[in-house]
Formats: C-alpha cells, structure tokens, sequence
C-alpha cells in the first residue's frame, strides 16, 4: 500500500539538526521496511522550494538554490513523484466546496485531492489535525509509526 508524504517530512528529512528529524527518517525507513511505497506529488516539491530557499529569519530553511535543488533531486530518487492527474482541480474544487476550506488549507485540500487522483489513503505528516476534516484519508503521525 502506498503513503503519500507531506512537505514537512521533507524539510524534517533534509535538517539533520531539526529535532524532529530523527522522528521523520525513523518513520520513513521503518514504512519503507515494511514494504510501503512512500510518494510525493509535484506540490511537495514547490512547498518545499518554497521554504527552502527561504530565509532562516522567515521562518525557511536558508537553503542556497544549489543545495535545494540537491535536496529535490535526492527526494526524487527515495520517493515516487507521481505526477498531477488532468482531473485534480475538479477533485480539488469538489473537495474545497464540500469541506468549506478557506485559507491555507486549500493546500492541503490540494495534496488530498492528489492522494484521491491516484487513490491513496495514508499521509504522513507532522500536522495530522490538519487532515482530521477530511475523512476519505488517514492522517498518521510520524512518532506513531
């Protein structure tokens, strides 16, 4: 079965002094282990561009482009990129309607609406109360793994 990954195990998985780095390697070798195909979809990529190459003061990482682009070459030779669907605005906009999603979690509206194109059920990630509205998926939270 497969997972889709969130951004924030990305940016935990390039920071080996992040506290939580640890928790997020644990997690993705142990999946991994038990055969697990772990994925990402193009929106994983730009948020984490997004905070990479931002500065550390704005709250990013301080990644030079050079290193961010090492960082997205690496993620895409451990993970499987799986690509947008022609359908995922039309999920994405169902989705958005019928969970009244306002603000930024139209971004993680976008990534259930990816996991749903290529039916997935489980993200990894960080921010599980960020997916509790949405029931069609399953949040599962790093330490639990």
């Amino acid at each position: 079965m497969s997972v889709q990954l969130d951004t924030n195990i990305l940016t935990r998985l390039s920071q080996p002094t992040d506290p939580a780095h640890g928790t997020a390697r644990s997690a993705v070798v142990k999946l991994q282990a038990a055969g697990r195909d772990l994925g990402l979809v193009p929106q994983n990529l730009y948020e984490f561009w997004s905070v990479a190459t931002r500065p550390v003061a704005n709250n990013g990482l301080g990644l030079t482009v050079p290193e961010c682009r090492a960082e997205i070459i690496r993620f895409r030779s451990l993970f499987a990129l799986r690509p947008d669907d022609p359908s995922l605005v039309n999920v994405w906009e169902a989705i958005v309607v019928a969970h009244d999603c306002k603000g930024k979690v139209a971004h993680d509206a976008r990534l259930v609406a990816a996991m749903q194109t290529h039916r997935l059920a489980e993200i990894l990630t960080f921010n599980t109360a960020d997916f509790a509205r949405f029931p069609v998926i399953t949040a599962i939270d790093p330490a639990t793994v």
